[in-house]
């Protein structure tokens, strides 16, 4: 059977993500999510319109991938290097509205479950979709990568 783990990050995402924004529909950007940047690291926006979308698919990987996962991890996963003029360039931490609010949509679609204090994780109806997108990933593949093909 084919996982997350077996198919390339970003054909899976930009998948989950054409898929929750088809199919998902308590998972919608709010109003202010097309002018606020995705951290104090960020100089603009995000150009894609469909960030949102994005956002939520990578968040799903990220508790498929490494178990119960809270709020500041993901900042922590999302931020980057602020440039900070004439000072040293630091690492800062994502913004963590924008991420609460994914987390909380998914809670409501049903896919990801809240874990005490420990944080996130996925319940078994996200964890069946992250692994079917990844089996349609796969196969997708295996037009462009015959040998593939004895792995199913």
């Amino acid at each position: 059977m084919v996982s997350v783990k077996d198919v390339p990050p970003d054909r899976l995402i930009q998948a989950l993500a054409q898929y929750l924004k088809e199919n998902v529909s308590e998972l919608k950007p709010p109003e202010w999510a097309f002018y606020t940047k995705t951290g104090c690291h960020a100089e603009k926006v995000p150009q894609d319109p469909d960030w949102w979308y994005v956002r939520a698919a990578s968040i799903l990987r990220k508790l498929y991938l490494h178990g119960p996962v809270g709020v500041e991890r993901l900042r922590t996963t999302y931020g980057g290097r602020a440039d900070l003029g004439m000072k040293r360039k630091h690492v800062k931490k994502g913004g963590g509205s924008h991420i609460r609010k994914v987390i909380q949509q998914l809670e409501q679609a049903g896919l990801v479950a809240k874990l005490g204090n420990k944080g996130r994780v996925l319940t078994p109806k996200g964890r069946s979709l992250l692994d079917r997108v990844a089996t349609r990933v796969f196969r997708s593949m295996l037009h462009e990568m015959p040998e593939l093909r004895k792995y199913l």
